[in-house]
């Protein structure tokens, strides 16, 4: 008796989790309206009734598997925004690599799903967990980088972010065959030496590594 008690959190633990994985892993390759509970059920070894215990619905489950999926970067954002300076602004885009390395095609059902009518189920929802996650830091981070002294003088913060957003995302929602048609294989190791491209060209380019790090000597 001890024992099941002591189980159940981890066995609980990994129900959810298991949940959460196969819906993404189904989610992204196919339609919403296709992919239904017991697939995922089926999928992850469980009685279907357990999306309705943990999520509610197919809705639920997929707002737990965004919310879940974006909330690694949510954290990072959360730490740039108590402390903006240019290590965790550049650590950003290296936990989003981390983080969609594993899951490549989540970005491109990002993109899919925000180009839908604002209608639709999908779009509602990522937008109501844009709203929770992001969009409070994603307002403050590129203004604060300027108070800082982390954006070089003259730059407009607005076009930094999307040169940022631009430089960590495309890879991601780039079509496949124009990728291959330039040699490129989304692959753990192309993506490490990228990140490294990137950070450099933004060091060179829009970030003032100097006055950032000189600004947190002085604090």
């Amino acid at each position: 008796m001890v024992t099941r008690k002591a189980g159940r959190p981890q066995e609980t633990l990994d129900v959810r989790a298991a949940l959460i994985q196969h819906a993404r892993d189904l989610f992204v390759i196919q339609p919403y309206d296709k992919v239904s509970t017991r697939l995922i059920a089926e999928r992850a070894g469980v009685n279907i009734a357990m999306i309705r215990y943990y999520f509610g619905s197919k809705a639920g489950l997929f707002e737990a598997m965004l919310r879940e999926t974006l909330r690694p970067m949510q954290l990072q954002m959360q730490k740039l925004v108590q402390d903006s300076n240019h290590e965790n602004f550049l650590d950003l885009m290296r936990t989003y690599y981390k983080e969609m390395v594993k899951v490549p095609k989540f970005p491109r059902l990002i993109a899919q799903v925000m180009n839908m009518p604002p209608s639709e189920v999908q779009r509602k929802l990522l937008e109501k967990v844009f709203v929770d996650v992001t969009k409070p830091a994603q307002d403050v981070i590129f203004e604060k980088l300027m108070e800082q002294g982390v954006l070089k003088e003259g730059m407009d913060p607005k076009l930094c972010r999307v040169s940022y957003i631009s430089l960590m995302v495309f890879p991601f929602i780039a079509p496949p065959p124009l990728l291959a048609l330039h040699g490129v294989e989304l692959n753990e190791e192309f993506l490490n030496r990228l990140i490294e491209h990137n950070i450099q060209l933004m060091t060179e380019g829009f970030i003032n590594v100097s006055n950032s790090t000189n600004s947190q000597e002085h604090i």
